[in-house]
């Protein structure tokens, strides 16, 4: 069997690495944007978010209600339970149950993973995505540009230049000049 000589491997790969370093490529452009800049200067978008805020808050409030309803049905019980019989009792405690389920149905129908506030926010908000998606694709297709960042959301972006920063252009697009 032949030794391996990892002298000469090392050299062999440091080769092969450096040849691709160094080789002539196309430079890769690069673009940032920040979207809660871009958020914040289109009006639709506030009025999306507050629209979703208020239904949000009209939501909550009824759930809460129906909370309150169980939480004094469960008091009035504990203060009567030594004045009812098993039945009453029974019937009692069934009532609680089903004033915490039926606010537990309501919190999932409204806010639940495909509850009425993601189907709302999905109507509101994904028009909005959109139209800024196809701006920024058409810059960066009339620019040349492989790759356009998101400085707002990606925390792996130490340091972006400002002059590869496109936000106020995709307003411009979008007509909303700044």
């Amino acid at each position: 069997m032949k030794k391996l000589n990892i002298g000469r491997c090392r050299k062999a790969l440091l080769f092969i690495i450096f040849s691709f370093l160094f080789s002539p490529a196309e430079a890769q452009k690069f673009a940032l944007i920040d979207m809660d800049y871009i958020f914040k200067n289109i009006p639709a978008y506030e009025r999306a978010n507050e629209q979703l805020n208020q239904v949000s808050k009209k939501w909550q409030a009824e759930v809460e209600a129906l909370q309150i309803e169980a939480q004094t049905l469960y008091k009035n019980y504990q203060n009567e339970v030594v004045f009812l019989s098993q039945e009453q009792k029974k019937a009692r405690q069934d009532a609680i149950v089903a004033k915490e389920k039926e606010a537990a149905d309501l919190k999932k129908k409204y806010f639940g993973p495909e509850g009425e506030l993601f189907k709302k926010r999905t109507a509101l908000i994904t028009p909005i995505h959109t139209e800024i998606y196809n701006a920024v694709k058409d810059i960066a297709d009339l620019r040349g540009y492989q790759l356009v960042l998101d400085r707002a959301s990606d925390q792996g972006i130490i340091f972006g230049s400002p002059k590869i920063d496109i936000s106020n252009e995709v307003l411009s697009k979008l007509g909303y000049a700044n």
